[in-house]
């Protein structure tokens, strides 16, 4: 049942896309008004599908939250997203970021629908996953991958000059910012709990694993942006090219160490 609910997700993250697309096209308002609620379905419907998946886990008898390997981690990145468009809604006036953002959650939940090498069924948890700090964990983590997919947008569009379709450039700089306050307490979040679990479930609080050396690296870069931001006065292309760093070092660390390196997490693929 959640797959079905997940593809009417799959196919209304198309319809957002062409919907800015129109947009662009004829510029009327009430486009944008009408795009919002769609956002908004869909991120209903995208909860309603992770729930089920929940309640499914439970009536076969596995009963675990859907956080647990690949399939659901994208499914979830991609719901994060959609609650960062959410939570960014007053301060995205300009469609150009929701739509790259909204293109960036259909990536992540198309791919999770049809590659062949990622496994969709309901499956137990292994061992080390068996603990309640598997939830604290990855939920941090994920909300701060998807803060960070705004800084990247803002990052990126600074370098463009789209007249009346990229925000002007101090507005790219304020948002990436507060993406950024919002995404690094998460990771740190998120750091801080891995370190707990790590120490449960593998007895080390720290093992050097790639993926936690990658989180680190990410952890840093970001720490920089704000440092440099707060005490050294950066702005403009120094901080959008930290941004953009950043959120490369964060797809490494999620897709590049899972199929690239292995380790103590390669059972996330």
């Amino acid at each position: 049942m959640d797959h079905k609910i997940l593809g009417i997700v799959t196919i209304l993250y198309i319809f957002i896309f062409f919907l800015h697309i129109l947009f662009f096209a004829v510029k009327k308002e009430r486009i944008i008004s009408f795009l919002w609620i769609v956002l908004y379905m869909t991120l209903a419907l995208h909860t309603a599908g992770l729930v089920t998946r929940w309640v499914e886990s439970y009536r076969i008898g596995f009963g675990h939250a859907p956080l647990s390997n690949y399939y659901e981690s994208l499914i979830f990145y991609a719901w994060c997203i959609g609650l960062m468009l959410v939570i960014f809604r007053k301060k995205l006036t300009f469609p150009i970021i929701t739509m790259v953002a909204s293109l960036a959650a259909l990536f992540l939940i198309g791919y999770a629908s049809i590659s062949p090498s990622v496994e969709r069924k309901i499956q137990p948890l292994i061992p080390a996953l068996q603990s309640n700090w598997l939830h604290i964990h990855v939920i941090t983590c994920f909300l701060a991958y998807a803060a960070f997919v705004i800084s990247f947008i803002c990052g990126l569009f600074y370098f463009v000059t789209w007249r009346n379709i990229v925000p002007p450039k101090e507005i790219l700089e304020y948002i990436n910012y507060k993406s950024v306050v919002i995404g690094f307490p998460m990771l740190s979040a998120g750091i801080l709990t891995g370190a707990v679990w790590a120490h449960y479930a593998w007895g080390s609080y720290w093992s050097w694993d790639p993926k936690e050396t990658w989180s680190l690296i990410t952890w840093i870069i970001y720490a920089v942006f704000l440092h440099a931001r707060l005490t050294r006065g950066w702005k403009g292309k120094r901080i959008a090219i930290l941004s953009i760093i950043g959120f490369l070092s964060v797809i490494f660390t999620y897709f590049g160490v899972n199929f690239i390196l292995s380790g103590l997490h390669s059972y996330a693929t």
